[in-house]
């Protein structure tokens, strides 16, 4: 029985992790503390960013992961200590997720539950690429904020209107123009709507050690694993909160 959250806050990203902390306290019986970012507290660990190096993707079509080079594991040190740095880089997230494991200690009773700036995935044997992922459970729980916005896929008129946009301007569109020329409802970089979306992903995190469930099949509970963005929007941001037998446990 999981008797302590420990969250860890991402100050690079818009994500308020007090508040998500604020709102899991009212629907788990457990105590929850929140700390600062849990990267940071190894900026000095060389053998950190060298972990970091070798979880890299270095191509979605093959499985093995890692690039040495004095160069980067000299990216991944300065990313350590500054990481408004990192960026663009797709790590093994179960490879992460092992470091820092070692990391911490992780009695049978607590939880950790890092809100990370980086991306991460896993490699799906069925079709043979990786996959983008919000969160990886287990111990210690990796979620990651970049992956709400990457990892379920947008509709696809907002591709054919990005694409667009940049032929003619060279840039990217501002989020506001996309959201008016695509129809459905989906995250961005940065959205405002980050910290409500990611309250269900923390809430997963507990909920799965607690009771060996990974997700729910309703797609109206916080607690569905949502492959596509209008059914993130839908889960996490609009009502209900959490379908009946979820509600009964957290509401």
């Amino acid at each position: 029985m999981i008797e302590t959250v420990t969250l860890y806050r991402a100050p690079t990203t818009v994500a308020d992790v007090d508040e998500i902390a604020s709102w899991l306290r009212a629907r788990i019986d457990a105590d929850v503390t929140v700390e600062d970012r849990l990267l940071g507290r190894f900026a000095d660990d060389d053998a950190l960013a060298e972990a970091f190096a070798e979880a890299r993707v270095t191509s979605p079509y093959e499985p093995e992961t890692g690039n040495t080079m004095l160069g980067i594991v000299r990216y991944e040190e300065r990313a350590l200590s500054n990481p408004e740095r990192a960026g663009g880089v797709l790590y093994d997230g179960l490879a992460v997720q092992d470091a820092l494991r070692r990391r911490l200690e992780t009695p049978l009773e607590r939880l950790h539950v890092p809100l990370v700036d980086r991306a991460v995935g896993t490699w799906g044997d069925h079709d043979g690429r990786w996959h983008k992922r919000v969160c990886v459970l287990g111990k210690p729980a990796v979620l990651s904020v970049p992956g709400l916005y990457e990892a379920p896929a947008k509709p696809e008129a907002y591709y054919k209107a990005k694409q667009s946009h940049a032929l003619v301007s060279g840039d990217a569109p501002p989020r506001e123009l996309l959201e008016q020329e695509v129809d459905g409802e989906f995250l961005v970089a940065d959205d405002p709507r980050t910290t409500d979306a990611m309250k269900g992903y923390v809430l997963a995190a507990y909920h799965y050690l607690e009771t060996g469930e990974a997700f729910c099949d309703d797609e109206r509970c916080r607690l569905y694993n949502a492959h596509r963005q209008p059914e993130l929007v839908r889960a996490q941001l609009h009502e209900p909160e959490l379908c009946a037998t979820h509600a009964t446990r957290y509401g």
